[in-house]
């Protein structure tokens, strides 16, 4: 019984070791392999984003409004409009 338990702790503590150090190698080229997915999703978006106000000529100082499908409700759908009283004690 007293082997089993040495037996036990040793390949536990190996094991719990082997992890420690493939999450030390591991994780800096997982994180970097991240920031750099993320940093090409942002460029991205910025560049779509800059290529769409480059195609309009639009003078400076217009503002325009563009609407989604579903940012178009009407007045009444939104709900019943309560005026609000201060209530003083």
């Amino acid at each position: 019984m007293l082997i089993g338990l040495v037996k036990f702790l040793f390949w536990f503590l190996f094991i719990s070791y082997l992890i420690k150090l493939f999450v030390r190698l591991l994780a800096p080229i997982l994180m970097h392999r991240f920031a750099n997915k993320m940093k090409d999703r942002f460029t991205s978006q910025f560049n779509q984003q800059y290529q769409n106000q480059d195609k309009s000529t639009r003078k400076e100082g217009d503002v325009t409004i563009e609407r989604t499908e579903g940012s178009t409700k009407k007045s009444d759908e939104i709900g019943e409009y309560v005026d609000f009283e201060e209530v003083e004690e």
